[in-house]
C-alpha cells in the first residue's frame, strides 16, 4: 500500500488553502519538475546548513475537497543523516514536495518528494463526508539563516503551493532538543558515514521487554531478506542498517476487525482506513521522537504479530508483520513503496481507496503509466525489443483465476482468520497464478501490461509479474529495480 493515486484527488477537485501563519500569498502554478533550481545550480551544504536535522511538525486536516495545514512545532531532530549533494533533486517522485528557500535571496536550497497519511485518507470514501486530521513531519538539514518552508502538491502537470511558513533557526521557538539518551540503538550493518549511505532504521511495536531478543532476531532476519533481493543485494554496501529497541507494555498489535486491542509504544494498528490487512501508525510524534535517537533516511516498523499485513508510504512510514508466513514478501513489497515511491501494480484485490477513475495525466509513480507520455510509456528505453505496447497478456484468464482466488481468500478469512488455513490458500493461489503468468509469450519482457494501480483499465505496469504485482516471486521487474537504484544513487551522491 502507499499514498492513494494523486490523480483521484484531482478528479474530484481539490480546493487549496494556505493554513499557517504566513503573509506570503501562494504563487501561481509552477511547471512540474524536480525542484526549481536553475540548471547546474549546486548548493554547497556547509555554506547553507549545519549538520543537524530540523524537524517541522504539522497537522494536515481536511476532507476529499479541502486541505488545511497548521504548524505544530519546530525542533532539532538529531544529526542530519541525509544527502549532502544534489540537495534540490527529488527524482520527480511523491504526491507532495518539500521546498526550502533562502529567505533573503529566494534561492532553492533543499527539496524532497514525499507522500503522507492524509493523502491516502483523501482518496477514501469517508473523506467525502467526514473531516480528518493527521500529524506529520518535514525533515531537512538545519539552515544557517532564515528560510521559507513550503509544501507543494501536484495538480495535473503542475505544482501548486499548499502551505508556506517562515522559520528563523535562531528563534527561541526552534527547539534544540538533544537526541534521546535512554534509547538502545544498535548497529545491524554499517558501511560508512550516514551522509554517504541510505540509512534504514528498524523499530519494533508490540514487543515487551521479555521479547527484546525476539525483536533482535526478527530484525536480523529481515535485514537478510532485504539484501537477498536485487537491486538491494548488489547495493548492500551503500546501506547502513540500525535498530532501536522499543518496549511496549503489552505484546501484539491492535486489530479492530478482530476486536483485539493492545497498548503498544507506537500505537500501530491494523484495519487502517477499514482495510483489515493495512497497518499504519497514526501517532507520528511518538514515532519521530523515538526515531530521533538514530540517524535515518527511512523507518521500518516491525510488528510483533502473526497476522498478514503491513503498509508503506513514500518517505513517510512503513510497517511489516514479522510473524506471518508471508513476511518476506510484505517486507520487500512495502519497502518498494516507502523508499522508491513504487506504485501498487495489482488491481483485483480490494483496497481502501476510491477506484474506477480514469487518470487524466501520467501517474508520478515510476512503474505506472497511463500511456499519456509523448513517448508512449515512461520506461520506453527498457522495453524489450519486439514487444508491442500495449502488450497482450491473457488479461481475462488471469482476472477470472485471480477473482476465484480472492473469493476463496475472503471465505477462509471469514471462517478461520489469517492463520494456517489462510496461508495455505495464499500458497495455492501463488502456485496457480505463477503458472498462468509464466506461460504467456511476453513473460520476462518489459512492455506495458494493462491492469495496474487498482484500475482494471487505463493503467499499465512494466512486466506481466513483479513484486509490486503479486506474491508470486521475490523479484522486482527491471523498471522497479531501476527506480530503487536511482534513489540509492541520490542518497549516496552518485
Amino acid at each position: 500500500m502507499r499514498d492513494g493515486q494523486w490523480w483521484r484527488a484531482w478528479t474530484i477537485g481539490v480546493a487549496w488553502a494556505v493554513g499557517c501563519a504566513s503573509s506570503l500569498a501562494p504563487p501561481a502554478a509552477q511547471v512540474l519538475r524536480a525542484g526549481d533550481a536553475a540548471p547546474g545550480d549546486v548548493i554547497a551544504f556547509d555554506q547553507w546548513f549545519l549538520p543537524d536535522t530540523m524537524r517541522v511538525d504539522y497537522f494536515h486536516s481536511g476532507n476529499a475537497t479541502e486541505d488545511r495545514i497548521a504548524l505544530d512545532r519546530v525542533l532539532r531532530d538529531g544529526g542530519w543523516a541525509g544527502r549532502r549533494t544534489r540537495l534540490t533533486e527529488t527524482l520527480a517522485l511523491g504526491l507532495y514536495q518539500l521546498q526550502v528557500h533562502d529567505q533573503q535571496s529566494g534561492r532553492l536550497l533543499f527539496a524532497a518528494g514525499f507522500c503522507g497519511v492524509f493523502g491516502e485518507w483523501q482518496t477514501t470514501a469517508p473523506a467525502k463526508t467526514q473531516w480528518g486530521t493527521f500529524h506529520a513531519s518535514l525533515r531537512f538539514p538545519w539552515p544557517r539563516r532564515s528560510v521559507d518552508v513550503s509544501i507543494q502538491r501536484r495538480s495535473e502537470g503542475t505544482w501548486r503551493e499548499l502551505w508556506r511558513t517562515s522559520i528563523d533557526p535562531d528563534s527561541r521557538f526552534a527547539q534544540r532538543f538533544d537526541a534521546p539518551t535512554d534509547a538502545h540503538v544498535w548497529v545491524v550493518q554499517e558501511h560508512g558515514a550516514p551522509a554517504d549511505k541510505l540509512d534504514l532504521v528498524f523499530l519494533g511495536d508490540g514487543y515487551t521487554a521479555e521479547e527484546s531478543e525476539k525483536f533482535h532476531r526478527d530484525v536480523q532476519r529481515m535485514t537478510e531478506i532485504v539484501f537477498s533481493v536485487e537491486p538491494w543485494r548488489s547495493r548492500r554496501h551503500d546501506c547502513n542498517v540500525r535498530a532501536i529497541d522499543v518496549v511496549s507494555p503489552e505484546s501484539g498489535v491492535t486489530r479492530p476487525h478482530a476486536h483485539a486491542f493492545v497498548r503498544t509504544a507506537l500505537g500501530c494498528q491494523f484495519s487502517a482506513f477499514d482495510l483489515e490487512r493495512y497497518a499504519l501508525l497514526f501517532d507520528n510524534r511518538a514515532l519521530r521522537d523515538i526515531a530521533a535517537a538514530a540517524p535515518y533516511d527511512n523507518l521500518v516498523v516491525v510488528l510483533n504479530s502473526p497476522h498478514y499485513g503491513g503498509g508503506g508510504i513514500y518517505n513517510d512510514q512503513m510497517t511489516v508483520a514479522a510473524n506471518t508466513p508471508f513476511a518476506d514478501y510484505i517486507l520487500v513489497h512495502e519497502l518498494g513503496h516507502h523508499v522508491a515511491g513504487l506504485g501498487d501494480e495489482y488491481y483485483v484485490a480490494p483496497v481502501a481507496y476510491e477506484t474506477g477513475l480514469t487518470p487524466r495525466v501520467e501517474p508520478w509513480e515510476p512503474n505506472l503509466s497511463a500511456l499519456l507520455a509523448p513517448q508512449g510509456v515512461k520506461w520506453q528505453d527498457l522495453v524489450t525489443p519486439g514487444t508491442p505496447v500495449p502488450t497482450p497478456w491473457g488479461k481475462e484468464a488471469y482476472e477470472a483465476a485471480a477473482r476465484e482466488s480472492q473469493r476463496r481468500r475472503e471465505e477462509t478469512l471469514a471462517a478461520h482468520g489469517d492463520g494456517a488455513e489462510f496461508a495455505a490458500v495464499l500458497r495455492e493461489e501463488r502456485a496457480t497464478l505463477t503458472r498462468l503468468l509464466a506461460a504467456n509469450q511476453f513473460a520476462g519482457h518489459v512492455g506495458a501490461f494493462e491492469g495496474a494501480g487498482y484500475e482494471t483499465q487505463g493503467l499499465y505496469r512494466p512486466a506481466i509479474d513483479c513484486l509490486m504485482f503479486s506474491r508470486n516471486d521475490m523479484k522486482y521487474c527491471a523498471v522497479c529495480r531501476r527506480a530503487i537504484e536511482q534513489v540509492l544513487d541520490l542518497q549516496t551522491g552518485r
